[in-house]
């Protein structure tokens, strides 16, 4: 398939087929794909219940994610080796709808997003990502990594401290006046996680850093509760209840069941119901949902191409996660994307095709049934630790100090503009107003691009002496609403005195209606004040805007030239011919 038919295409399992099409599938193939899936479904078992926990939500509800989010957008999306599940950036955003809707209505808020998905990819905006600036991506995402590193710190510290403040600042304040109360057993099995996943990449071995760390944190955790240190696990935190009324600590070890999301508890317990007034309030959260589900997934799936030189189809890939979001919640699963780290793993395990994320989702599957029951003394301070590597990682900080190096300082300003509001804020009013502030930013420097210069005396340009007042501009770049208004202000000044004065325009590539407003304002001037305007060499698209306005010659006020050569023999004198 063509690039460009990559670019526009849109159809469900895009990547399964064009990864059996190019390449015939066979048994190699497989094998590839089972033990790269059986790599990075062990990768994502924890990591799936740490992001579930971080989310607000009990951590099977993460395991749930992963396969059935990670099986049906490998299995419907247009990205070969993106592995699809629960990820850190969403966090900043679900925490406060489970606060205040509950499980249920982060559920409802991911089917929404789901939907939202689906009709982006019906409108093909899945190219559209690609115009959100650096500044941008790098501001929200660094900004989200420093709230979600502030949600661990309760955790991390041991602290139990109740009715903490949602808004990051007074949270951070409120945490740091309850630090002279933290547990030392809780903090020593953090630190160790978190020493052993800063250390373990040393060694060059080839298994994840959170393996070995959460294994080693766990048995520490195991020994010091044994000796009565109370530090908290999963079933000690969390417990759940069957249909069939039994119940149990930690994790169920069975698989996730269809449920409608409206009969999912609230947040006082209860079905939270399905109103327009919910739906309504839940909308802002879903489209935010939506859009950092759309800008995940495909800055992954680019990275991917750039690893493997594989094409993938962005229409297809958002089509992809919009079907897994709207399936996923039926099952518990709360908002899937592409996650970079395990779709980078994926390729480095050699993964050829989305067999591998299938495989990844049926990994996970089999943890939940037949390894709950060890997953449960997994010790939240682990998790918490393993969450702010997560959150180191995901800042992008070599990227952002290399901006903060090179970068301009408006490119400076718009980071630091989404950095600073997503914390504050939220990521939605982030990207909003970062997006605006670059918008300007770019108009502004592409206006200041455009000049005027005075070609009179250049004898290149014009060889021969001309009358008595009549001068040459040059006129250099784009004529748009930004910048033709200061151009011929300028020219309005500079020409008060002339006779008559020749517009070369041969370097304006684009006049628009702002620019033609202005252009029609600087003629009425001259031909007010008695100067005549010759206009030479102009570019398709100003010759097609003027005339599509109707501007036409005007004898002795304006003429038009196809050369400047033409436009210099006209104003010579003896020649009063209008062109």
């Amino acid at each position: 398939m063509s690039h460009r038919a990559h670019l526009f295409s849109l159809r469900p399992g895009h990547a399964l087929i064009e990864a059996c099409r190019h390449e015939p599938y066979g048994r190699k193939h497989l094998l590839k794909d089972v033990l790269a899936g059986i790599t990075v479904g062990i990768i994502a078992i924890p990591l799936a219940m740490a992001l579930a926990i971080a989310s607000g939500v009990a951590p099977q509800y993460g395991l749930y994610t992963a396969i059935i989010g990670g099986f049906v957008i490998a299995l419907t999306g247009g990205s070969r080796l993106s592995i699809s599940g629960p990820t850190a950036a969403f966090v900043v955003i679900l925490y406060p709808i489970a606060q205040h809707y509950g499980l249920g209505g982060l559920l409802l808020a991911t089917l929404m997003a789901g939907g939202l998905l689906v009709l982006m990819a019906l409108l093909r905006l899945g190219r559209l990502v690609e115009y959100i600036p650096e500044p941008v991506t790098l501001g929200f995402t660094a900004g989200i990594a420093v709230v979600i590193a502030g949600l661990q710190l309760k955790d991390f510290f041991g602290l139990t401290a109740t009715g903490l403040p949602e808004a990051f600042v007074p949270r951070l304040l409120a945490l740091a006046g309850h630090l002279p109360a933290l547990h030392w057993p809780s903090l020593l099995v953090a630190g160790l996680t978190l020493v052993i996943m800063l250390l373990w990449p040393r060694l060059k071995t080839g298994v994840p850093p959170h393996l070995p760390a959460v294994l080693l944190a766990s048995l520490l955790a195991m020994l010091l509760n044994q000796q009565g240190l109370g530090i908290d696990t999963i079933s000690s935190r969390f417990s759940y209840l069957l249909p069939d009324g039994s119940s149990g600590a930690g994790i169920p070890p069975v698989l996730p069941a269809f449920t409608w999301p409206w009969l999912q508890p609230g947040p006082d317990g209860s079905p939270v119901g399905l109103s327009v007034q919910l739906l309504r309030d839940l909308l802002p959260g879903a489209f935010a949902i939506a859009m950092l589900g759309a800008i995940e997934s495909l800055l992954c799936a680019v990275v991917l191409d750039g690893m493997t030189g594989k094409r993938h189809s962005a229409n297809s890939e958002l089509l992809g996660q919009g079907i897994g979001n709207l399936i996923a919640p039926f099952f518990g699963g709360i908002p899937a994307t592409a996650a970079i780290a395990r779709s980078a793993a994926n390729v480095r395990a050699g993964g050829v095709s989305p067999v591998a994320a299938m495989v990844h989702a049926l990994v996970v599957l089999a943890g939940l049934v037949l390894l709950s029951g060890l997953l449960a003394w997994l010790p939240m301070p682990a998790m918490a630790a393993l969450l702010l590597v997560v959150a180191w990682n995901m800042s992008e900080a070599p990227k952002a100090v290399h901006l903060f190096k090179t970068a301009p300082k408006g490119d400076l300003l718009v980071f630091l503009t989404c950095f600073s509001l997503t914390i504050v804020f939220d990521m939605v009013i982030a990207i909003t107003a970062g997006i605006l502030m670059a918008m300007v930013l770019f108009v502004k420097n592409i206006a200041d691009m455009t000049r005027i210069v005075n070609i009179t005396q250049h004898e290149r340009m014009v060889p021969a002496a001309l009358p008595a007042g009549w001068e040459v501009y040059k006129i250099n770049g784009p004529l748009f609403f930004a910048a033709a208004d200061r151009v011929f202000s300028e020219l309005t000044l500079l020409v008060k005195e002339c006779r008559g004065v020749v517009l070369y325009m041969d370097a304006v590539p684009v006049l628009d209606a702002g620019g033609l407003s202005a252009l029609n304002r600087f003629i009425d001037v001259c031909r007010k004040q008695g100067t005549e305007v010759v206009i030479a060499d102009l570019q398709f698209q100003p010759l097609k805007t003027m005339a599509r306005s109707g501007m036409t010659p005007i004898e002795h006020s304006l003429s038009f030239h196809s050369t400047l050569k033409e436009a210099l023999n006209y104003v010579r004198p003896g020649n009063t011919a209008v062109a």
